[in-house]
């Protein structure tokens, strides 16, 4: 059986990212806000994954972390992909020392073995808050992202990457954990 699965690592809850959130889904523009409840950092997008290759993607997690302590990530900074004048997704920026490419770039290799894609884009960290739908409002989005561009919205220890199982319903995905990989 197969499952829609990513390698993450989860986000604590921040007040000052829930307002950000909110003042984005108040703008009057066309966008679908992402649950702050659920954010993360996508390390690796797996899609339409099959049960039997959990051992194996475990073991390349396992193996992309070794020797990786447990670190601080700081969320910082607004954007929006692929530019301000042309927005699908608006995101807040992660600084976290640069640890986590090599671990993502790991992971992507490890796991070309079993058939996943090789990711096409440099890793670049981020945590998406909205997905731009229409062009209803993206003056309204702009002035957003420049009046947060340098705001601090939080930051956490970082202790684990998951394998993450999204399902997806009208009222938006719900992500449970399946796996760990612990520094």
């Amino acid at each position: 059986m197969a499952f829609r699965g990513f390698i993450s690592v989860d986000l604590d809850s921040f007040g000052p990212l829930d307002s950000l959130a909110r003042e984005i889904a108040s703008a009057g523009a066309d966008v679908k806000v992402v649950n702050t409840d659920i954010m993360h950092l996508t390390l690796k997008f797996l899609g339409d994954t099959e049960e039997n290759l959990i051992p194996s993607i475990v073991a390349v997690m396992k193996d992309s972390v070794q020797g990786v302590e447990p670190f601080k990530i700081k969320l910082a900074g607004t954007g929006a992909f692929p530019n301000p004048t042309y927005m699908k997704v608006l995101w807040v920026g992660l600084d976290d020392g640069g640890v986590l490419k090599p671990v993502a770039e790991k992971i992507d290799i490890g796991l070309s073995k079993f058939g996943f894609g090789k990711e096409e884009r440099a890793f670049s960290p981020h945590v998406t808050v909205a997905r731009v739908k229409g062009s209803r409002g993206k003056d309204r989005l702009k002035d957003i992202l420049e009046r947060h561009k340098a705001d601090v919205f939080g930051e956490q220890t970082v202790t684990s990457v998951r394998l993450k199982k999204s399902v997806l319903s009208p009222r938006g995905p719900t992500y449970s954990t399946l796996e760990e990989a612990r520094l």
